[in-house]
């Protein structure tokens, strides 16, 4: 009777816990869904940069393309912070800087013709806001080729267009630290490669060679790191493939 008893004991023992066994095996597990990130992917609109100032003499251009327009040459990223952090903050400060003095009632190409270089805000901020214009203006989503009298210049004054490619390419490589590259039409008529450090610019009276821009390249790192990092000769190339040559033609023109 004992030895039935202490067999009836063991026997339940293992019934409950194949059956504790058997419920733990059908237990789910709940995997918790990753946290969503706060920061938003979406792009925004060129159109609703403006400057802080809506009476200040400086406005913000239109960008005539959206900021993805120009992709996979520029990304979309990079093109709406430079343009709506970067160049903003050069116009707002450009304002700020003239506000109150006989500045305020001038062009900007008059500013800079006559700028008096000890004026630190005025130098950068103006010649920020001169350059990034002229760069946002040249650029545009349809591949184009130069033509009319904008190719026959080039012809004229570097031999064909793809040596003045490869002169360009070579001032934007070769050109240390932050600025810029510059096609000018120069006091002759002639057209000239040139290039400027930070802000400065061909208007400016410290200019090595003195002329009107009409085609500009961006060389600071801001213009180009989010996507190419350090590889600016690729940046450079890429640039030939988003170049107004219809708005650089005009620009030409307009000089003649």
């Amino acid at each position: 009777m004992k030895k039935l008893m202490i067999t009836s004991v063991l026997l339940s023992t293992l019934l409950t816990f194949a059956g504790c066994k058997k419920e733990k095996e059908l237990v789910e597990v709940t995997i918790p869904e990753p946290e969503k990130s706060s920061v938003s992917t979406q792009i925004g609109n060129p159109e609703n940069v403006r400057a802080e100032d809506q009476e200040g003499p400086f406005q913000m251009i239109k960008l005539p393309y959206a900021y993805n327009a120009l992709e996979p040459f520029i990304d979309a990223q990079t093109m709406e912070i430079h343009f709506s952090k970067h160049h903003v903050n050069y116009c707002n400060k450009l304002n700020a800087a003239v506000k109150g003095t006989d500045l305020a009632n001038k062009s900007i190409e008059e500013i800079l013709t006559k700028l008096d270089l000890k004026n630190s805000e005025v130098r950068n901020n103006g010649g920020g806001y001169y350059n990034h214009n002229l760069f946002f203006e040249i650029l545009g989503q349809n591949a184009t080729e130069p033509k009319d009298a904008i190719l026959e210049a080039i012809n004229k004054d570097f031999g064909s267009f793809e040596n003045f490619r490869t002169q360009f390419s070579e001032k934007a490589n070769k050109l240390f630290g932050s600025g810029w590259v510059w096609l000018i039409v120069d006091k002759t008529g002639k057209l000239v490669i040139t290039t400027s450090a930070n802000q400065d610019n061909p208007l400016m009276p410290n200019a090595e060679i003195k002329g009107t821009p009409i085609l500009a390249l961006d060389v600071w790192e801001h213009a180009y790191y989010l996507k190419y990092q350090n590889k600016r000769k690729d940046y450079v190339e890429a640039f030939y493939n988003v170049i107004n040559w219809k708005k650089v033609n005009e620009k030409y023109n307009d000089v003649k």
